[in-house]
């Protein structure tokens, strides 16, 4: 399900310098990075939930009691991380919000993606519900002997299905679709940004701030 990745081209040698650049076309350049990869966290999601939806499926037949336990703990972690990671990309911040529904509907022609992607926005917000557990709902009732008379007390629960291979499935198309839909702005935001330095003057941009990368070996 990997789209991989911005099509960005390092440089032939690394740079001498770099220098922070804090204008409205830089943050919304980091804003689309920050997008792009809750995009790709979505699809690892999505490909681990399969996995353990469908391609371990035969090995949990008759599994023990505490297997299937951990397997529906996973399933929830993964799948609510996707959920927030999706909803995150049309979440309102100072620029506004990094992606649309006009920006779903023109990714991905599919005629039902629409309601899908709402379902999951649905979704995102009945796993993060702070008061709610989402998994389980449960009943205190009061037990009667068969006299009528009070006997005790009762609690019932009902659980809740973890996701099926389909929503996940569906899920990940929509990502996919829209990861190569912010690829191209990446890629388009990098030009406009660089045609906006590029006359810069050694001078003028040693005012900048400095900007330290991380070495790595």
């Amino acid at each position: 399900m990997s789209s991989g990745g911005p099509s960005t081209t390092p440089p032939a040698t690394p740079p001498a310098g770099l220098r922070l650049l804090a204008t409205p076309s830089a943050a919304a350049l980091s804003d689309l990075m920050a997008t792009f990869e809750d995009l790709q966290t979505v699809l690892g999601c999505c490909e681990k939930l399969v996995t353990e939806l469908v391609g371990d499926g035969a090995e949990r037949d008759g599994a023990e009691g505490d297997s299937n336990e951990r397997h529906g703990v996973v399933v929830e972690a993964v799948w609510t991380m996707a959920l927030l990671s999706y909803a995150r990309c049309f979440s309102a911040s100072e620029a506004g919000a990094a992606l649309t529904e006009d920006d779903v509907t023109s990714a991905l022609s599919n005629a039902d993606v629409l309601e899908w992607h709402r379902i999951l926005l649905r979704l995102r917000d009945h796993y993060a519900d702070p008061a709610t557990n989402p998994r389980e709902r449960f009943s205190v009732g009061v037990a009667q002997d068969p006299t009528g008379a009070a006997s005790g007390v009762a609690v019932t629960s009902a659980r809740q299905p973890l996701v099926d291979d389909l929503t996940v499935r569906q899920t990940g198309a929509i990502a996919f679709a829209l990861s190569g839909l912010v690829n191209d702005r990446i890629t388009a935001q990098q030009e406009l940004i660089f045609g906006e330095v590029k006359q810069s003057t050694k001078a003028e941009l040693d005012e900048l701030a400095p900007l330290d990368v991380a070495k790595t070996d």
